[in-house]
């Protein structure tokens, strides 16, 4: 990264290229609540880039140079960070890159934001949205208090950044994609699972599991290591860093989940950490996956001061993560689910945690496949995974960054998929064929634009 003119801490204008991301939109919100001038380009509208304006921010949907305004093109005051998702041909990034400004990756603005705070950041292949997102509930709702930068929509606060006027501590939702996360330098970590995915970057599963294992070279010397029980990465550790695992099921991990009762739509088990036994945690979001979850925000939480009834109560009263097993809709015949899941892991949890909260009910996923590359390098998982359900429903690719591969369509997922009640859709014959069936618990599924189609399955599933 080539050296800023400027400080980061005392820019007088941000401009954001793909200002509506998740990540990128948490960076928007905390300049604007620093009074900084904010604006950018996002490629459409959405309630995100709406939410944005609202809080005000200037952003635009089309790449022309002559829309940005004057207050972002002054190098010497105006800072540029852009998502890797963005093309290098885009026309408003070319000016910024030829026209002497500092330009930022999401990451390398998130490393100098967080190099003064102490990092608690959370990574993996999935489960760092909702385990990020519990901790930061947890510490923000006891005495403790903290920072965050979330990688989805806390329920409980309606935000994905939460600031604190007393805390330095800042919980950070530590991303792989593009190696993002080796610009952090945590004062704890967790690495929640290590399952190959970005091929398209890393190229080979083991590149990609090293990936992992640099980021645990960078947790700061006196800090903290917490790995999933049986992970298969070897932590590269500086001096002084405590090493710990946890476990949902495990209880020979240093923190785990216990006497775990399900049922009458509750989750309730006990936490045992190494000094501490906290009973009767009871799920604000009751799903299987989230056991293990909540053991590592627990984790977290616990070596950070938090007493066990704000523990307790804390993990009760969390209301969850938008687009992470979001209810949508909940009634005695019918219910309708939203989840972000979109490699076949997670698509598996979900499923799984599915039939466990509704065993003997017909269950249809509606998923949409992200990428061609992923659907080329996990076909085979994905037809697996899908094979849970009773009934799929399956989208076509949503491209986002990408070109399209030739051979690769959802058609080669559709094939090998061996549930006999399947069908193959475009966006646009969706809504006919969820008002031509009968569903009892329905699934949204995908990291692609499905999120669009959720409230109008919603409405005409509540009509039916």
């Amino acid at each position: 990264m080539q050296p800023l003119r400027m400080n980061i801490n005392t820019v007088r204008a941000v401009y954001l290229v793909g200002a509506g991301g998740i990540g990128m939109s948490a960076l928007a919100r905390y300049f604007l609540s620093k009074g900084i001038r904010t604006g950018g380009y996002d490629r459409m509208p959405s309630e995100l880039t709406e939410q944005l304006t609202a809080e005000g921010a200037d952003i635009h949907y089309t790449d022309n140079v002559a829309l940005i305004a004057d207050e972002f093109r002054h190098p010497e005051q105006t800072l540029v960070v852009y998502t890797p998702a963005v093309p290098e041909t885009h026309d408003e990034l070319r000016f910024f890159r030829t026209n002497g400004f500092d330009v930022l990756k999401r990451s390398q603005a998130l490393g100098l934001i967080a190099k003064s705070a102490r990092g608690l950041c959370i990574a993996g292949t999935h489960g760092k949205t909702t385990t990020s997102a519990m901790t930061a509930h947890l510490l923000k709702q006891s005495h403790v208090d903290c920072n965050a930068f979330l990688g989805g929509i806390l329920k409980n606060c309606g935000s994905n950044l939460m600031l604190s006027a007393t805390s330095d501590l800042t919980v950070i939702e530590a991303d792989e994609y593009d190696r993002s996360f080796h610009q952090l330098s945590p004062f704890m970590a967790v690495i929640t699972s290590v399952d190959p995915d970005h091929l398209d970057i890393y190229g080979t599963p083991e590149a990609y599991r090293e990936s992992f294992e640099i980021f645990t070279s960078l947790v700061c010397p006196g800090g903290t290591l917490i790995v999933k029980s049986g992970i298969d990465i070897t932590p590269r550790l500086q001096p002084d860093v405590r090493l710990y695992t946890y476990s949902g099921s495990d209880r020979k991990a240093d923190f785990h989940a216990h006497n775990i009762r399900i049922g009458n739509g509750e989750i309730i088990f006990d936490f045992a950490a190494p000094s501490v036994e906290i009973s009767d945690i009871r799920l604000g979001v009751p799903v299987t996956v989230n056991i293990e979850n909540a053991v590592a925000a627990m984790t977290l939480a616990c070596l950070n001061g938090v007493a066990p009834d704000e523990i307790r109560n804390g993990m009760q009263s969390f209301a969850g993560v938008s687009r992470r097993f979001d209810f949508r809709l909940k009634t005695s015949d019918i219910v309708f689910i939203d989840d972000y899941a979109h490699h076949p892991e997670e698509i598996s949890h979900c499923i799984r945690s599915v039939r466990a909260l509704y065993p003997g009910r017909k269950i249809t996923g509606i998923f949409q496949p992200h990428l061609y590359s992923r659907t080329r390098d996990f076909v085979a998982g994905f037809a697996e995974s899908l094979s849970l359900l009773d009934e799929l429903i399956l989208l076509e690719i949503y491209p986002a960054r990408e070109e399209p591969i030739p051979g690769i369509t959802a058609q080669i997922i559709f094939d090998r998929v061996t549930v006999p009640e399947k069908t193959l859709c475009s966006k646009e014959q969706l809504p006919g064929i969820i008002a031509s069936g009968r569903y009892e618990v329905a699934l949204t599924i995908g990291a692609g634009d499905i999120d669009r189609l959720v409230e109008p399955i919603k409405q005409i599933l509540e009509r039916k």
